[in-house]
């Protein structure tokens, strides 16, 4: 009974061993993460009254490059318009909410429609409504949702949108960032 079991299990391996392995296709390799967007909480902030509009349902102001930028004070949505420098897909409308990632489009028309260009946000300065935080060094602009940190950049050098990385709601497993 033992030398049929035996022989029994030397048929199988040796079935195994004479049959061919499988060819596995690498993986898509990762994006790299995007880097992060440029702090602005330490720029002086403005007076946002000075940049109601619309009957004071959103904050309009331009940045850099005449790109238009709102902030909805109904609904906390916030966006920019226009020319953007070295975007996506060259795109030229970039959106974000108040949780979540922004994320980049083109669209046949100026999502913002203003008889002129808003009043500029000056180097050096931000707005901040809700969670939303834009603002500008002069070159760069950001927009940051302070909930988890998603927004997004423009920026002649490269202008992309900032991963949310709110470590409550993205934690690695099975780790606790708060508790090692």
């Amino acid at each position: 009974m033992l030398s049929r079991l035996l022989i029994g299990l030397v048929a199988v391996g040796a079935a195994v061993i004479g049959v061919p392995g499988v060819a596995a296709a690498d993986p898509e390799p990762v994006p790299p993460p995007s880097p992060p967007a440029p702090n602005v909480m330490g720029f002086a902030s403005v007076k946002p009254s000075e940049f109601l509009l619309q009957d004071g349902s959103m904050y309009g102001f331009a940045v850099p490059g005449d790109i238009a930028c709102i902030i909805n004070r109904n609904s906390g949505n916030y966006g920019c318009s226009g020319p953007i420098p070295a975007a996506p897909n060259g795109a030229n409308v970039v959106t974000g909410q108040q949780v979540g990632p922004a994320g980049f489009s083109n669209a046949d028309r100026p999502l913002y429609v203003f008889e002129t260009l808003p009043k500029r946000l000056e180097p050096g300065t931000k707005i901040s409504f809700r969670n939303v935080t834009c603002g500008t060094d002069g070159t760069t602009t950001t927009c940051t949702n302070n909930y988890d940190g998603g927004g997004f950049v423009i920026s002649p050098a490269g202008s992309f949108a900032v991963d949310p990385n709110n470590p409550l709601i993205d934690r690695p497993q099975p780790s606790n960032p708060y508790a090692n």
